[in-house]
């Protein structure tokens, strides 16, 4: 017989105070107006997904696609009558994240704000975590 190397201790504990969880992805209200536009066009579609591939030359970057159906494996932000899904591979980059959608004169964009990125390509494309 092996000896234990580890030793585990279970208490209760009484009067806990209870965290709120961090929401996945958080959505500014300029995001929820331009999903809302979006998804009003298309009536076949009920979301849209987030997602990461491997591009760029910083490794990773943010995918979106409209989506039929809520995949097993998706986590689903619902927030003021939008919702979005989160691909499985892109859920733990996203933790903690804000999305934003940001016109100019030049571009419009959804903008991913992401405390968890350790740094990003100069276009700003591509990330690493």
């Amino acid at each position: 017989m092996s000896a234990s190397l580890v030793r585990a201790t279970v208490r209760a504990v009484s009067k806990r105070k209870i965290m709120p969880t961090r929401a996945a992805l958080t959505l500014t209200p300029a995001a929820v107006h331009k999903i809302r536009l979006l998804l009003q066009d298309k009536p076949e579609y009920i979301a849209l997904k987030v997602g990461v591939r491997t591009r760029g030359c910083n490794g990773l970057t943010y995918t979106l696609d409209y989506t039929k159906e809520k995949d097993k494996s998706d986590e689903e932000v619902l927030q003021d009558g939008v919702r979005v899904f989160i691909e499985k591979k892109a859920q733990l980059t996203l933790l903690g994240t804000e999305m934003d959608f940001v016109e100019s004169k030049l571009s419009s964009e959804f903008v991913f704000n992401n405390p968890n990125i350790k740094g990003t390509c100069g276009c700003g494309e591509s990330f690493n975590i």
